[in-house]
């Protein structure tokens, strides 16, 4: 059982890297946040679907996990919206710091979601959480909105992780996955259609583009998306996003390996995504020497 864990939590890892490696894409592709997503939820969706009916797999699912799936689908197309609009309104380095802020969120949240009690030493470790997001944000004032889009975007991918974290073990999760990125596709349609609906030029994308999207789609998402939540049968939703935690890490190292100057950030920054990281690594150690 410990081994299977632990395979789980370092596939998860190998995941995580290249979830970093999502955000850089994001900043690569010259498309809008919207249109972005689209993209990678549809071709993603259809990848998906050919492996299951080659597989032949069964897409019938409970009534229960129907609407999981249309809930879970709602919130990470939402999720994905609002990651990627914060890196086109900001950095890729921002919008992965702030998402680190995912796994004390979780440790909130958890608590209720699973009817437990909340532990104090979690909420100080959130204060100085809070205080490095402030840190932060301070160096990087003219990027208010990137940062807004960032803290929303991190609240989506928290309930998410909860959401699947409780129903996963019930179902197939390659099946469930297929209808959440299916339930994403037509949610991100709707939102283009009600901001003026599909058009020629809509389709109308550059080869690199779309080299970038077809590995977005195709890797990141049909691949990366299902395998993060295969794992969580044997994660909990805090390790899914205490792991979640190096893809800043991951993210930035890449940004400014690819993007150089542009991705550098001052030292308080750095001050501040060090206080985030530490907090949620010491209050992962807390809790696995309190269960040991």
């Amino acid at each position: 059982m410990q081994k299977s864990k632990f395979k789980s939590l370092l596939h998860y890892h190998f995941i995580v890297f290249i979830f970093g490696f999502t955000a850089v894409l994001g900043a690569l592709i010259s498309l809008d946040a919207t249109p972005l997503v689209w993209y990678r939820m549809v071709i993603g969706t259809l990848g998906l679907g050919i492996v299951l009916f080659i597989l032949k797999q069964s897409f019938i699912v409970s009534r229960t996990i129907f609407f999981v799936a249309i809930l879970s689908g709602i919130m990470i197309s939402l999720h994905w919206i609002t990651f990627f609009g914060a890196v086109k309104q900001s950095s890729v380095s921002l919008t992965l710091s702030v998402l680190s802020s995912g796994a004390f969120i979780t440790s909130l949240l958890e608590p209720i979601f699973y009817k437990r009690k909340i532990i104090l030493y979690e909420v100080l470790f959130g204060l100085l959480i809070i205080i490095g997001l402030i840190l932060i944000l301070n160096t990087q004032i003219d990027n208010l909105r990137g940062f807004v889009y960032a803290i929303i975007s991190t609240f989506l991918a928290v309930g998410f992780t909860l959401i699947n974290g409780k129903y996963v073990n019930k179902t197939n999760p390659y099946v469930l996955s297929f209808y959440e990125l299916l339930v994403g596709s037509l949610v991100v349609s709707i939102v283009i259609i009600i901001g003026g609906g599909f058009s020629v030029e809509f389709f109308m994308i550059s080869r690199e583009d779309l080299i970038w999207i077809v590995i977005l789609a195709l890797i990141c998402t049909s691949y990366a998306f299902v395998i993060s939540i295969v794992v969580m049968r044997e994660l909990s939703p805090y390790s899914i996003m205490l792991g979640i935690n190096m893809e800043p890490v991951y993210g930035i190292l890449l940004a400014i390996i690819i993007f150089g100057e542009k991705e550098k950030m001052s030292p308080t920054f750095y001050f501040g995504l060090f206080i985030i990281l530490i907090s949620v690594l010491l209050n992962g150690y807390l809790k696995i020497f309190k269960s040991k």
